[in-house]
C-alpha cells in the first residue's frame, strides 16, 4: 500500500519590517538656530534620505545652539534614553553628519556600541556607516578629526575674543547693572562694542554702595549689612538687571565688581571647568567709572571686616551679649 503525503500550501512570504528612524538635528550656536541656517537643511536632507530608503520617520529631535563636545544636551539625552527603552522604539538614529551627533571621537564610539546593544544603529546621511571593519575605521577617523576641528575652532575663537578684549571692546556677555552695550566701531562686517553708563541703573548702583557704607539718609538709618541691604532694595521695589529680586550673592557681586571703578576682568575663569585661570591670562577691559576709588575701597574693607571667616558672628537675638559664644565647660551647651 502506497501512502500519499498531503501537500500543504506554502506559507506566505514574511514581510520585512520597515526600519523606524529617529532624526537628530543640531546646530552649535544660538545664532545659527535663530537664523535657520542649518536646521531646515538637516531636516530636509535626512527626511529625503529616509524616503529614498523607504524608512519610516517616527521622531525628530532638534537641538538648537548646543555644543557637540559633550552629552549635556537635553534633546540628546532624551533621544538616547528613549532609544534604549525596553519597547525598542527605533531601529536607526539618523544624522546629517557624525559631527552633529558627537564631537568627541572616543565618547561617540562608546555611545554607538551602547546603542548597538539595544539594536539601534547610528547612520550618517553624508558619511560612510556600517559594521564592517573598514567602515568603522573611517567613522573613527572622522570622529577624531571632528573633535580636533572643534577644539581648534574653539582655540581660534578664544584667541580672537582675548584680542578683542585687549583692544578694549566688549565680547557680548550680559553687562553688569549700570551699563548698556553700544556700538563703538565698524570693522568690515563686524561691529565692535563697548559699555556705556545707563543713567537710571547707575543710580541704583550708587544707592547700593551708599546703603551699605552710610545707610539711608532719608530715614537716618545706619549703615546696612548685605542682607539688610537686600531686604531694603526688594521692599522698595528695586530689581536686578534681569528684572528679578536681589539676593545676597548678587548684591555681594555688585559690591565687589571692579567694573564700577573702571576695569572689567575678562578671561578669569575657564568656561568649561569653571576653574580660575592664572592672573597672567586675565584681561582688563576699560569701563566707564560709576563709583570712586575711595568708596569702593571702603566697601571692600567693610566686607573683609564683616566676613565670618575673619570676624566671628555674634548672636544678637539673645538678651546677653555672650549668647551663642559662652558655653558650659562640662556639657558644652550654649549660654541661655
Amino acid at each position: 500500500m502506497v501512502s500519499r503525503k498531503t501537500q500543504q500550501p506554502s506559507p506566505p512570504p514574511v514581510q520585512a519590517s520597515v526600519p523606524r528612524v529617529a532624526l537628530y538635528l543640531r546646530v552649535s550656536t544660538g545664532r545659527q538656530a535663530e537664523n535657520d541656517v542649518s536646521l531646515p537643511s538637516q531636516s530636509n536632507q535626512t527626511r529625503d534620505y529616509c524616503e529614498r530608503q523607504s524608512w519610516q520617520v517616527v521622531d525628530e529631535y532638534v537641538e538648537p545652539g548646543a555644543t557637540g563636545t559633550d552629552d549635556r544636551r537635553p534633546e540628546f539625552q532624551t533621544l538616547i534614553d528613549r532609544a534604549c527603552d525596553a519597547d525598542h522604539p527605533y531601529d536607526i538614529i539618523l544624522v546629517h553628519a557624525f559631527s552633529r551627533f558627537y564631537r568627541d571621537g572616543a565618547e561617540m564610539e562608546i555611545l554607538i556600541r551602547k546603542l548597538r546593544r539595544h539594536k539601534v544603529e547610528v547612520i550618517s546621511v553624508t558619511q560612510p556607516s556600517g559594521r564592517d571593519p573598514s567602515t568603522q575605521m573611517i567613522r573613527q577617523i572622522i570622529g577624531i578629526f571632528d573633535e580636533y576641528t572643534s577644539k581648534e575652532n574653539g582655540r581660534q575663537v578664544k584667541r580672537a575674543m582675548n584680542e578683542n578684549a585687549n583692544q578694549g571692546f566688549w565680547n557680548g556677555a550680559t553687562p553688569p547693572l549700570g551699563y548698556i552695550i553700544v556700538g563703538a566701531e565698524q570693522r568690515g562686517s563686524k561691529l565692535k562694542k563697548k559699555l556705556e553708563i545707563d543713567p537710571v541703573e547707575a543710580e541704583v548702583v550708587r544707592l547700593i554702595f551708599r546703603l551699605y557704607l552710610e545707610g539711608d539718609r532719608a530715614t537716618d538709618t545706619p549703615p546696612l549689612g548685605v542682607k539688610e541691604t537686600v531686604k531694603w532694595l526688594n521692599k522698595k521695589g528695586y530689581t536686578t538687571k534681569r528684572g528679578g529680586l536681589f539676593g545676597v550673592g548678587a548684591l555681594h557681586h555688585i559690591l565687589t565688581n571692579t567694573a564700577y571703578v573702571g576695569r572689567w576682568p575678562y578671561n578669569v575663569r575657564d568656561s568649561q571647568t569653571g576653574e580660575v585661570r592664572p592672573a597672567s591670562e586675565w584681561v582688563d577691559i576699560p569701563t566707564p567709572r560709576i563709583i570712586d576709588d575711595a568708596t569702593f575701597e571702603a566697601v571692600r574693607a567693610k566686607l573683609v571686616a564683616n566676613n565670618p571667616k575673619v570676624s566671628p558672628v555674634r548672636a544678637v537675638s539673645g538678651p546677653i551679649m555672650l549668647t551663642g559664644l559662652a558655653t558650659c565647660a562640662h556639657c558644652g551647651a550654649g549660654m541661655t
